[in-house]
């Protein structure tokens, strides 16, 4: 497969397009097509190993991770055996190390969900940073039905994603914006 990789830091001149090894799902993975991914604030202070204490996370020389990128969308390519929620063909968004290439490899339980209908894989791959955050930290939290929650920062873009996600015709919601009360939801 092809990735955009870097062998170095620095400007961006250090990337470039290289062939390396399709990843394969293990047992609990999805394999994802890449068909829309971003370049980040975050991509390119990696890409510069910029705090130089990121080093110390990065490879202090030289990149750790060839790969850049983390958001993604794309089509799921095949599931490891164990895998439940998704299935070959489904449309997905999510957050994982090494986007920048035609393939990524998921946990099930990692930052991925279904896209919504009629969104674009660009449309998705540009807001999955907050809603892959929201969705797991309510995945972690272990929230379900009957549960209420009150969402501080929901004007931000995981606390916005949350309330989405959240679907107020099935739980209870309230949340805020500074110290203001933004909305209550109820269930219907």
């Amino acid at each position: 497969m092809r990735a955009v990789v870097h062998d170095t830091y620095g400007a961006p001149d250090v990337l470039r397009l290289a062939d390396v090894e399709r990843p394969a799902p293990k047992v609990d993975e999805v394999l994802v097509r890449v068909h829309a991914t971003t370049v980040t604030r975050t991509d390119c202070h990696m890409r510069k190993a910029s705090p130089f204490i990121w080093r110390f996370m990065l490879g202090l020389l030289r990149p750790k991770r060839r790969i850049l990128g983390l958001e993604f969308a794309g089509v799921v390519e095949a599931v490891g055996a164990a895998v439940s929620d998704f299935a070959m063909g489904d449309r997905v968004f999510g957050l994982r190390n090494g986007a920048h290439a035609e393939y990524v490899c998921v946990r099930e339980a990692g930052l991925l969900a279904h896209m919504p209908a009629g969104m674009t894989f660009e449309e998705a791959a540009a807001v999955c940073d907050g809603m892959s955050q929201a969705l797991g930290h309510l995945r972690k939290g272990g929230v379900g039905t009957g549960t209420r929650l009150l969402v501080y920062g929901a004007s931000g873009s995981c606390g916005t994603a949350a309330v989405q996600t959240w679907s107020p015709r099935r739980r209870p919601l309230a949340g805020t914006s500074g110290l203001s009360l933004l909305e209550t939801a109820q269930p219907r």
